[in-house]
């Protein structure tokens, strides 16, 4: 018989950020709402750029400013925030103005937090955009602007004002820094700000503290079913937040997160702030037997008695498994985090030690430390169960159902393996992307301090590029080899060799990993020491330093990705055309040559690549 359940109005309110159904454009607006219909503190955390932006309004040389970003960055969140730190009233910004004024001193601040609320058709309200833009051009202006837009509504904005000389010359300027990624122009009266430059590697762990810290778990110690002796009568949501927290498992969960929303960055995907507080409430309350796959406090007795505890694994979770396949596929976060294929992927080591390590001598070990030891998650009755009637052939479902536990326990193990076993087991095998934890820790990271990546891993990109450049199966990885088909560098084989670099610096040459100052990690090769002939650079992203990892492994080139294979190419043309730069900068002169000469490249019985010179006479 359960015990009473305490009904917490924090679950309640942190649910609001979880995947319910709600209108995204009024995201901030559902929030406050909440915020003060239950008065529940709302998840805040430190913002990057706030106090910049509340110290340039005060002053008495403020200039206006652009918040830029994609939906769900905290452009709404950073304009009330602003309002409220200058004492501008609660009413007023609940009220259905387009426009918030507010006097400060001889100064007024023009709120639009909003740019796309404003009409476009030519009305007054389109005149609030104009007097901003005239108001960039004049020095002793008293009105200042915070405005919210994202690019493709700002650009349209200005498109449709840009009528005279003075605004199409804001227009150029507003351009130039959101084409530059600059702040502010000398001499121009804007600062703009790209919320999306806020990264999840920053922004994640500050949501967790603020998350912990909250004072609405105190509900939780009154409750019979936190932290219960008995884990058939344990709640999953405070079991989940204990994980999160890292009093389980030493802050695993944090790191490994971290690590996967670092290459969705570095990968070209940006995680706003909204699908980071998405994720952190899915994480701890997602099931896919409550209400809305949210569970509420209300949700647990149900949960408890039909033993279904492992369905709300914070494990499945993470990559919204308590979700339809429609619904997880509809958020960005969980769509992102899905492509790593954790679940979907494995190795028999990890297999053989979830299906057989019971019964194996020689896995028994890792299996008590990786499954046996976690008997909420880990090796609960349902999965023993199932695992005794999978290995028995007595299941009725062919053993559909023990798989999918499967599936769900090497998700956990990804986040649980220790790192002093990673290495041993491989954990980066259990994703799509085998090299993402060397790239992640090794190549992006180390570049990012500007410290020196292995020469290993330098020559193992090097072994991958020449056997793009030439069509060969080549060993070679101490010289980049250059080559054509004769007439054409984009063939699939080229063996009219043009010219070798040095991997180590020699006379100019080499080929090295350094960092860009866009903070991604880039692949140089360096020709000359020649000004006139600069380095050409790569950058590397996860996928291709996956693609050109495996290309030195074997791999075939187009089997792998044929976007990266057609990158790798174009990277070599501009390698090629650097090449006869250099030429021209070295005076090469072959107009005296009475013969026709040049090199055909083979490969050597031991894979390396060696040159023939042919000869003929003219």
């Amino acid at each position: 018989m359960f015990m009473p359940v305490n009904n917490s109005a924090w679950i309640s309110f942190l649910r609001q950020y979880g995947p319910i159904p709600k209108n995204d454009a009024m995201y901030d607006e559902s929030i406050q709402r909440m915020f003060k219909k239950k008065r529940i503190k709302p998840i805040n955390i430190e913002s990057l750029y706030l106090p910049d932006l509340i110290e340039n309004f005060k002053s008495s040389e403020s200039k206006s400013v652009i918040l830029t970003g994609t939906a769900g960055d905290g452009k709404t969140y950073h304009c009330r925030a602003v309002w409220s730190a200058l004492n501008g009233s609660p009413i007023e910004w609940d009220d259905a103005s387009k426009v918030k004024h507010l006097q400060l001193g001889q100064t007024t601040l023009h709120i639009i937090k909003d740019l796309s609320e404003l009409s476009q058709n030519g009305s007054d309200d389109i005149e609030h955009f104009v007097k901003f833009c005239d108001s960039l051009l004049e020095p002793n202006s008293k009105d200042v602007f915070l405005i919210a837009a994202n690019d493709g509504q700002l650009l349209d904005a200005l498109r449709q004002v840009a009528s005279t000389e003075s605004l199409l010359l804001v227009k150029e300027f507003i351009e130039e820094l959101l084409v530059s990624g600059k702040v502010e122009i000398e001499n121009f009266r804007l600062k703009m700000y790209n919320l999306s430059r806020i990264s999840a590697q920053w922004a994640f762990p500050r949501i967790v503290q603020n998350l912990f810290e909250h004072e609405g778990w105190i509900e939780c110690d009154t409750c019979s079913f936190k932290d219960n002796d008995s884990l058939s009568q344990r709640c999953p949501i405070w079991e989940n937040k204990r994980r999160l927290e890292g009093e389980y498992n030493n802050h695993n969960i944090h790191s490994r997160l971290v690590d996967l929303l670092t290459l969705c960055e570095v990968n070209g995907f940006h995680v706003p702030i909204r699908q980071l507080l998405l994720l952190v409430s899915n994480m701890i309350l997602g099931h896919p037997a409550a209400r809305d796959n949210i569970m509420n406090c209300k949700d647990i007795p149900k949960i408890l008695g039909q033993q279904t505890i492992s369905d709300g694994s914070i494990y499945r979770n993470i990559f919204g498994e308590n979700l339809s396949e429609r619904r997880r596929e509809s958020r960005d976060i969980f769509s992102m985090l899905g492509r790593f294929g954790i679940g979907n992927e494995s190795t028999n080591k990890i297999d053989n030690i979830l299906i057989f390590g019971a019964d194996d001598p020689e896995l028994n070990s890792l299996y008590e430390k990786l499954v046996l030891e976690d008997s909420y998650y880990g090796a609960d009755p349902r999965y023993r169960a199932q695992q005794k009637a999978y290995l028995e052939g007595t299941t009725e479902d062919e053993g559909k159902e023990f798989l999918s536990q499967v599936r769900s326990q090497r998700q956990r193990l990804f986040f649980e393996i220790p790192d002093s076993d990673s290495d041993e087991l491989k954990l980066w095998n259990l994703t799509t992307f085998q090299y993402a934890g060397e790239f992640l820790n090794d190549v992006y990271r180390v570049a990012l301090i500007d410290g020196k990546v292995s020469s290993h891993i330098t020559s193992r990109l090097v072994r991958g590029l020449n056997r793009i450049f030439t069509g060969l199966l080549t060993k070679t990885q101490e010289e980049l080899f250059l080559a054509t088909s004769g007439s054409n560098s984009q063939a699939k084989v080229s063996k009219f060799f043009e010219a070798s670099i040095s991997v180590p610096r020699k006379r100019g040459e080499s080929v090295s990993v350094i960092r860009s100052g866009a903070e991604t990690a880039l692949l140089q090769v360096s020709l000359s020491n020649s000004p006139n002939v600069p380095p050409i650079h790569l950058e590397l992203n996860l996928i291709r330093y996956e693609f050109l990892c495996r290309v030195a492994d074997g791999a075939l080139p187009g089997s792998f990705s044929k976007e990266c294979y057609e990158d790798i190419l174009a990277f070599k043309s501009r390698i090629l055309t650097q090449l006869q730069k250099r030429r021209i900068d070295e005076y090469e002169d072959e107009a005296s040559n009475t013969n026709l000469t040049f090199q055909i490249i083979k490969l050597t019985t031991d894979g390396m690549l060696e040159r023939k010179t042919v000869e003929v006479n003219i």
